[in-house]
């Protein structure tokens, strides 16, 4: 495809992952800054996410919207990165199980402890929350990369950009704990160059922001 890629996105927020995968990508794009607030929710970027949050893609008429459906997107739309198994290969099924293992069991559980939501402990209650408890989520990911580099397959995918890069933000502010298994496969998928120069980028937009 040759139409232009536009990532809307805000330096502080889950963008970072997004801006990670363009980078790994490498095709242009351009970004356009949303301020959290006001801007997010005026009728114009409503019309791109009507959630009114980011971050967004736009790919000539094409509109995604949530991190684990961008990153999917792109990781197809630009077969030439290798950030995905081929359809048919058996490492695709894994590729699906830790992308959406993490946008949903992962994402949920940390969210939700750190707003203090406790599920009962009440058998049924727990059936009723798919991911029963953060415990559960935290070991069931422990597991997945003990003794691996990637969860798909030999090579690194798009599943290991969102769950490093949801490790490594949750370490970071201490909504995860350090186990010394997260911090190696974190840590070394965030010293990727395309993770270096995302953050680059990332972090001078936040100090641009700080100085004006």
């Amino acid at each position: 495809m040759t139409d232009e890629i536009v990532f809307y996105t805000s330096p502080m927020s889950r963008g970072r992952i997004v801006r990670w995968m363009l980078e790994e990508v490498g095709r242009p794009y351009r970004t356009e800054l949303v301020g959290f607030g006001p801007a997010m929710k005026t009728e114009a970027y409503r019309a791109i996410n009507p959630m009114g949050k980011v971050p967004a893609l736009t790919h000539g008429a094409t509109v995604v919207t949530e991190c684990a459906a961008i990153l999917a997107y792109l990781a197809d739309s630009c077969p030439e990165a290798g950030l995905a198994p081929e359809p048919t290969a058996r490492a695709r099924g894994d590729y699906y199980r830790w992308l959406f293992f993490c946008a949903g069991p992962v994402e949920a559980a940390v969210t939700n402890k750190a707003l203090g939501v406790t599920v009962p402990d009440e058998p049924r209650m727990r059936g009723m929350v798919g991911y029963g408890s953060l415990e559960a989520v935290l070991d069931t990911v422990e597991g997945a990369v003990t003794g691996r580099d990637f969860v798909a397959g030999d090579r690194f995918s798009a599943a290991d950009l969102y769950l490093a890069a949801h490790l490594g933000w949750g370490m970071q502010f201490g909504t995860i704990p350090k186990r010394p298994v997260f911090e190696a496969y974190a840590g070394r998928h965030a010293a990727r160059p395309a993770a270096v120069r995302a953050r680059e980028i990332d972090d001078g937009l936040l100090a641009r922001q700080a100085a004006s």
